[in-house]
């Protein structure tokens, strides 16, 4: 399977199909939003083959849903024989969500409309998340980020979504962060903080599994079935989807490509081999940047390829690339994935240097036996885990089949 055969246009795999039976009015009308959503703006025609509705099932969802402000028409298209067909977009005003991304290093929190775009985006910098002082930092940019809206818009804000990783205080050595500091994480319940600062429903989601949703929702992960999702940050981490769910796992681990091994264990067991994100995340580029006496900053820049960083991004590469490739490789095997969706909190040079050189070690490996996945760049960047956060209540409210996320609150 070619990298062109996963960039084509979304397929049946992801068509929503409708009923034409009565008492499915709240259905039906959120499968024809999904339609749209998945497939962008199309005509009534459209619609009503792709959801398998009649066309005059169509004609009375879509009224309802332009007097609800859901949809709008856009400018009719000429040029074929008949009448010009009118295409029907998701109104971005129809809904909004506030999506928080609580990482390692910062934290970000956008307000998100109807259409999956963030119009206002608040962030905090920090060496790492102090849970004394970060609640009070969000329960101000909340009630800040809901005032940003006109007051008749505020009552179609539906929801939180919050995306953070799940053992917060973990692998503080790595990090050099105290002890006590990392400890005070343990015993905190995210959603249940938050949820008391507003009365709007709230929702918690691990970050990299966030990402995967925003990805799988709105860019590549509409046109590929299966697929690792492998994000490069503070560490590096991922999510899994196959046959077009997102898949938590047991503990909602999967696809937590971070904590793969590099190599085997020694025959003592007395020496571990190092994990994947001791040695591709963006800490190890920021600590060569450090080293170098460089702000560390411009891991997240276009900095990263230019003098002086550049030599110190290059020692990162050769590290981080085949170590990335390795866990492809494994992935591969295990699952038989259509493909692999690398993005990150970088720059998008930089991105497309690291999928380069992931490539190259990839054809190193020997792939008899297995279908080599085809390695493609992501498409939302670091605002993915926010997005993919603020996702989740939009689609509690709109989506025909919460199925998504099923995995996730297991």
């Amino acid at each position: 399977m070619t990298t062109e055969d996963l960039v084509r246009e979304p397929d049946a795999r992801l068509r929503p199909r409708g009923s034409n039976h009565a008492g499915m009015r709240q259905f039906n009308e959120r499968v024809v939003l999904q339609a749209i959503r998945l497939h962008g703006s199309l005509p009534k025609a459209d619609i009503a083959r792709l959801t398998h509705l009649t066309p005059q099932t169509v004609q009375v969802i879509i009224a309802r849903l332009e007097a609800d402000d859901l949809v709008r028409k856009l400018d009719p298209v000429r040029g074929k024989v008949g009448q010009p067909s009118v295409p029907m977009a998701l109104n971005p005003d129809g809904a909004f969500s506030i999506g928080i991304k609580i990482g390692r290093r910062s934290m970000d929190m956008l307000l998100v409309d109807f259409a999956g775009q963030a119009r206002e985006r608040l962030s905090l910098a920090y060496d790492f998340p102090d849970a004394d002082t970060l609640f009070g930092e969000i329960e101000s940019r909340l009630a800040q980020l809901s005032r940003t809206l006109p007051a008749r818009l505020r009552e179609r804000l539906h929801g939180v979504g919050i995306a953070a990783p799940l053992s917060l205080g973990g692998w503080q050595e790595l990090l050099g962060v105290a002890p006590q500091q990392a400890a005070k994480w343990a015993d905190i319940d995210i959603r249940a903080r938050v949820a008391a600062m507003t009365e709007l429903p709230v929702q918690f989601v691990k970050d990299t599994a966030a990402a995967c949703v925003a990805e799988l929702v709105a860019g590549r992960g509409r046109s590929i079935r299966s697929f690792l999702y492998v994000f490069v940050d503070t560490f590096i981490g991922g999510g899994l989807v196959l046959d077009s769910h997102l898949r938590g796992g047991v503990h909602g681990n999967a696809g937590a490509v971070g904590s793969m091994p590099l190599g085997r264990v020694a025959g003592d067991g007395r020496e571990r081999p190092a994990q994947l994100l001791s040695v591709a995340s963006l800490f190890n580029l920021e600590a060569l940047y450090l080293a170098r006496g460089l702000d560390p900053a411009a891991a997240g820049d276009a900095r990263a390829l230019q003098p002086p960083w550049a030599e110190a991004t290059e020692a990162w590469l050769r590290d981080a690339a085949p170590a990335v490739a390795l866990a492809v490789n494994s992935a591969a095997c295990l699952l038989d994935l259509e493909g692999v969706i690398l993005d990150g909190s970088v720059d998008a040079a930089l991105l497309q240097r690291l999928l380069e050189r992931t490539t190259a070690a990839l054809d190193g490996y020997s792939w008899e036996g297995v279908t080599r996945p085809a390695l493609l760049a992501g498409t939302i960047g670091s605002d993915a885990r926010a997005i993919g956060g603020a996702l989740l209540p939009l689609y509690a409210h709109f989506a025909p089949d919460r199925d998504l996320f099923l995995k996730l609150e297991a």
